[in-house]
């Protein structure tokens, strides 16, 4: 079976389905084909332009054929987690010692950090096997696997080892990062800059609750996304792509809202 015909049967059979709820059913049927031209428009991307990060902070990064999870086609357009990038444009500025990157997925930003921040060294763990071979595929493609260090489970105990380096911590990992980011268990914390995309979608109240542990020790900005993405310099055949296809080139498939708190830490006097 072929996987357009794979997605089909999908769609059929959840359509099929005897649902207590047909808006829920038809969302989800929306989601499914929205993902699938998204997928079509990324194929079509990689044939025109390569695997190259077209724009944004991470631009020139020699990226991998797919993410390890989500959506692929807004990360080599460059306009994935928009948001954000003034934040990792200050961060790639302040020449980090250390850059901890939690839950890092294929590598995204640890390896395209580490290809503008020539002395600083990355950590980046994930507990997902095949997203720490894609990190050190990606980061061999790169040059940079000296500069790279991946591990699995990132523990509370481990921020005690880089206490006293000028250090980033950021981090991705599906809402545990209420139980991770805890100062009060991990002192370390409260002299490193972080970076958290937080789940608030998956569990309501998260951003408060880190608000309010950080609010002593750090001086944070709350980062929110509408979804919107600006996109520049184009080339001619995305730019005469239907409305709707530029539209799901940019989405991230995300389900709600996960909105980033960005938290420098206050020297103390």
């Amino acid at each position: 079976m072929s996987w357009h015909d794979a997605v089909k049967k999908q769609l059929v059979d959840g359509l099929n389905e005897i649902a207590p709820n047909e808006i829920t059913q038809l969302n989800n049927s929306l989601r499914l084909l929205a993902k699938h031209r998204s997928i079509l428009i990324q194929n079509t991307l990689i044939q025109n332009n390569g695997l190259i990060v077209q724009q944004g902070p991470l631009a020139g990064l020699n990226f991998i054929s797919q993410s390890a999870e989500g959506c692929h086609v807004a990360k080599l357009l460059g306009c994935y987690e928009q948001p954000l990038h003034p934040f990792i444009y200050e961060a790639i500025d302040r020449n980090y010692d250390k850059i901890i990157n939690i839950g890092c997925a294929e590598g995204y930003y640890a390896v395209g950090m580490a290809r503008h921040l020539q002395k600083t060294q990355i950590h980046a763990y994930d507990i997902d096997i095949r997203a720490q071979e894609s990190c050190l595929k990606l980061a061999q493609k790169n040059n940079v696997e000296h500069r790279i260090e991946i591990g699995s489970i990132f523990k509370l105990d481990d921020f005690a080892k880089y206490e006293g380096h000028n250090s980033l911590v950021f981090c991705d990992i599906e809402g545990s990062e209420v139980e991770l980011l805890n100062p009060k268990a991990a002192p370390a914390l409260c002299s490193m800059d972080i970076i958290v995309e937080v789940h608030e979608v998956d569990r309501p109240g998260s951003v408060d609750l880190l608000i309010s542990r950080f609010s002593e020790s750090h001086t944070i900005n709350l980062v929110e996304d509408n979804g919107q993405r600006e996109l520049r310099e184009m080339p001619d055949w995305f730019m005469k792509l239907a409305h709707l296809d530029q539209l799901l080139a940019t989405w991230e498939w995300r389900s709600g809202p996960t909105p980033w708190l960005v938290m420098s830490h206050k020297l103390k006097k």
